[in-house]
């Protein structure tokens, strides 16, 4: 191969061109004047065609990519699940509880009654000076009856308890119990708050109310996609974006004592990858969005995925669900495709479950059954609805 002149000789190399044109420029004028009109037609065909040598090329049209999503399928819970997943707090008698001060009084038998409490309710000193304080069991002492567990039970259902067992040492008992003070609600507020922590309430509250125990949120750094409610170990299906972002009141559930309530740092979206040929590709798990951003090819790779299909699983039928509270989609999408650039890119949102078979789907019932063992595994990272609609059903 040739080599190429250094750049300082191709300059010179111009310029001496320039000037020979320059020198002789009227002895090329008069001879394009002496040629006939026929000739003349075709230099300036010629000069124009080297002047468009140099014009900017035409703009280039790029042709959209057609989607990879082979089928897709949207799902929401039915109303009478969710609601026996929230429960109905809101209408049931309040159960006293571990820290709460009791007040009880038996007619006509003032020895057996707790000195009652003359002051007002709103004054948490002296309601928890009097009375009987529930111990961290569940229990009170009781003249005549003893050690009495008293937790999980209703004012009511109190009052009867003790009739029946006062019953047995005075005629016809009749008990009065009131609730002075109650120190067994509490709520657990994590994450983006300006005050998280442990927060008491001396009445059950709704979800804002007991957000604003936690003082503001920090929204910049909030997710509030993978913001969730935990009751005894299970998140319950509240769409937070609803409900703070577009005032959805129906998001707004009555909480119970022991809930938790998480939003998360954005930094730590994330989504899970799983699947694969048998014994080919053990890696998998979860796997972090970069700057709220994270495609299926990306989340891909970083667990191992690569081209070859016979061994990686297939890459074609490739099983995403996404969810949200009480809705989620499941999406099949040709990865391959997208891999060989024939297929634009399939953006991931935060908490899809992303599973590569080792077979061919033909239905989305045949790839449930080949993921819900992946889904058991990680149950309690994942979304409201997937822990219910797939795992719970």
């Amino acid at each position: 191969m040739l080599a190429r002149p250094p750049v300082q000789s191709r300059r010179l190399f111009l310029l001496e061109i320039s000037q020979s044109f320059t020198r002789y420029r009227s002895d090329i004028v008069a001879a394009v004047s002496a040629l006939g009109k026929r000739w003349r037609s075709l230099v300036v065909l010629a000069i124009a065609g080297c002047q468009a040598c140099g014009a900017p090329p035409p703009p280039v049209v790029v042709k959209p990519l057609p989607s990879p999503v082979i089928a897709h399928r949207a799902e929401a819970l039915d109303p009478a699940i969710i609601a026996q997943a929230i429960g109905d707090s809101g209408n049931r008698a309040y159960q006293i509880g571990p820290g709460d001060t009791v007040l009880v009084a038996v007619y006509r038998h003032p020895e057996l009654s707790i000195t009652y409490y003359t002051g007002s309710t709103s004054n948490t000193a002296g309601a928890r000076l009097s009375g009987l304080v529930v111990d961290n069991d569940g229990t009170i002492q009781f003249p005549l009856i003893g050690s009495v567990q008293v937790a999980g039970k209703t004012v009511d259902q109190l009052r009867v308890y003790l009739e029946q067992e006062l019953a047995a040492f005075i005629k016809e008992p009749n008990v009065t119990v009131q609730v002075v003070f109650a120190g067994s609600i509490r709520y657990y507020l994590l994450g983006q708050f300006t005050a998280p922590g442990q927060k008491f309430s001396d009445r059950p509250l709704h979800l804002l109310e007991a957000l604003s125990l936690g003082g503001s949120v920090d929204f910049e750094r909030a997710s509030l996609r993978s913001a969730y409610v935990a009751r005894a170990g299970r998140r319950l299906p509240v769409n937070f974006q609803k409900l703070i972002r577009e005032g959805d009141l129906k998001q707004n559930i009555v909480l119970e004592t022991g809930d938790v309530v998480l939003i998360p740092d954005n930094a730590n979206e994330q989504a899970f990858v799983f699947g694969g040929a048998p014994g080919s590709n053990p890696r998998g798990g979860a796997v972090q969005f970069v700057q709220g951003r994270l495609s299926l090819l990306q989340a891909l790779a970083q667990v191992g995925f690569g081209r070859r299909e016979h061994y990686q699983g297939r890459l074609s039928d490739t099983v995403v669900i996404r969810s949200e509270s009480d809705r989620g989609e499941m999406f099949v999408v040709d990865a391959e495709r997208i891999l060989e650039g024939e297929a634009a890119s399939f953006e991931l949102a935060p908490g899809d479950v992303v599973y590569v078979p080792s077979t061919a789907i033909t239905d989305f019932n045949q790839a449930l059954e080949q993921i819900l063992p992946t889904l058991q595994t990680i149950s309690g990272l994942l979304t409201p609805f997937v822990q219910i609609k797939f795992l719970s059903e």
